[in-house]
């Protein structure tokens, strides 16, 4: 049988991205940290756990159904940018220069992994698209093989309707030099050139 400390571990070993050490020390710094903060943080679990949902709209997760996003009169209800995880939400947003909608896929396409469209909710896309007021899907799905593959297949089942599927440009980062990045990288930057 294994010990509190031991099983703490092994359930933080149990989140997306956090190994044994990590999961080590963030056990440590639990441990140290003062009862109520370890109990603040227990609540906060719970609380989270309990009352955060998928937004029925675009699937951020949220604590109020629609979203705020989604609710929003000052949003831009023309345009919809289809993004693989919340957290590519969170930094569209934090540029401050894109004011539309979003659809979350939480994943891609991958054949490999078996998984397809329908369990991304791709259907329920569409459905928001077909409503009528989008004009523009936005697909800023990662630069990959599966990324690109979703990216198709929403252009793709799109075609007939009036809306523009786009996809976002891909490039060179700033203050980057080009001798560190990959070939496909460094072409779709010369793809994605714009006139000065």
């Amino acid at each position: 049988m294994r010990g509190p400390l031991e099983e703490l571990i092994r359930q933080l070993t149990k989140l997306k991205g956090i190994g044994a050490k990590t999961a080590q020390r963030l056990a440590y710094d639990i441990l140290e940290a003062d009862e109520d903060k370890a109990l603040d943080l227990a609540r906060a679990l719970v609380n989270a756990r309990k009352n955060v949902k998928k937004c029925s709209r675009c699937r951020v997760y949220t604590d109020v159904d629609p979203c705020n996003i989604c609710s929003s009169p000052i949003r831009d209800r023309s345009k919809i940018c289809v993004v693989e995880y919340p957290k590519d939400v969170d930094a569209m947003e934090k540029t401050n220069s894109y004011h539309g909608l979003y659809f979350v896929l939480y994943g891609n396409i991958s054949i490999r992994e078996g998984i397809g469209p329908e369990t991304l909710g791709l259907d329920k896309l569409f459905d928001l698209v077909r409503e009528g007021e989008v004009k523009e899907v936005i697909v800023a799905t990662g630069a990959s093989i599966e990324g690109d593959t979703s990216a198709a297949y929403i252009a793709d089942a799109l075609k007939d309707d009036d809306v523009v599927v786009t996809r976002i440009g891909y490039g060179l980062p700033y203050g980057g030099d080009l001798e560190y990045f990959d070939p496909l990288t460094i072409e779709r930057a010369m793809i994605n050139r714009q006139k000065m």
